[in-house]
């Protein structure tokens, strides 16, 4: 049977749209070290893998996969469909997964890759229903932080609460996730490994735009998902020169 995709948009503050696809990354720039670390990830001003090494990084990240609700989107009205991002996507790999509808056991153990998993949100999500789930994150920084919250299960972080204003939080992963079920390590999205096995659900959220390669991505893929297996590909469609040269876009022009 063949494997599956599906192809996602985010749209503001993480909502998620089906049936459209674009690509994501990190990529060198010359931009000094000095601003990259003031810099948010979020800045279109590029600022390639430098900027995703920073503490403020780790902390926007943290607060992205892990801030509680509160924290996040402190009133009455707001967007809370956008919340909880991480898990959505990871629902989206449950969802379509064909292993898991495997009522007799027969698949053994269910196996499931997040590329560009930053400082491990979905990656723990996904540990909910697979068995064993792998991270694979470019950024050093991001992959500490993640095996941090793997070994402690919560870390404090920084988060801007209005203008100079900064607040301290709490990350923290659910208590009902198996935290040992995930592994982390660091990779390029754009050069997996060969001695990777094949999953039957692979995650790539607001990765394919900011990669150097991102064709390079697309052509491993296939060799990575199970007969029957799922790829989940989530992107804001977000095409900068500072992470994706214009001629390797897969869009946006």
């Amino acid at each position: 049977m063949a494997a599956a995709v599906v192809l996602g948009g985010v749209l503001g503050a993480g909502f998620t749209a089906a049936l459209s696809q674009r690509p994501w990354g990190k990529f060198r720039s010359s931009v000094k070290a000095s601003a990259i670390e003031e810099r948010s990830t979020t800045s279109s001003a590029g600022g390639g893998t430098a900027a995703y090494e920073t503490r403020k990084a780790v902390e926007e990240y943290l607060q992205f996969h892990f801030g509680k609700d509160e924290d996040i989107l402190p009133y009455a009205n707001g967007p809370k469909d956008a919340l909880r991002f991480p898990a959505r996507c990871a629902a989206l790999c449950e969802r379509h997964c064909q292993a898991l509808q495997d009522i007799n056991g027969e698949s053994g153990q269910t196996l499931a890759l997040d590329v560009g998993c930053a400082v491990g949100g979905a990656s723990f999500e996904l540990a909910r229903a697979f068995d064993r789930v792998l991270g694979i994150d470019f950024s050093q920084a991001f992959v500490d932080a993640a095996n941090e919250m793997k070994e402690l299960g919560e870390s404090e972080y920084s988060a801007t609460f209005e203008g100079d204003v900064r607040r301290t939080y709490s990350a923290s992963v659910p208590a009902d996730i198996e935290r040992a079920r995930v592994r982390f390590q660091q990779g390029d999205a754009c050069a997996l490994p060969e001695t990777l096995p094949a999953f039957d659900a692979i995650l790539a959220a607001n990765l394919v735009c900011r990669l150097p390669e991102p064709l390079a991505f697309f052509r491993r893929l296939p060799s990575l998902v199970k007969p029957g297996g799922i790829a989940v590909i989530v992107s804001p469609h977000s095409w900068l020169p500072g992470w994706t040269s214009k001629d390797k876009w897969m869009g946006g022009f």
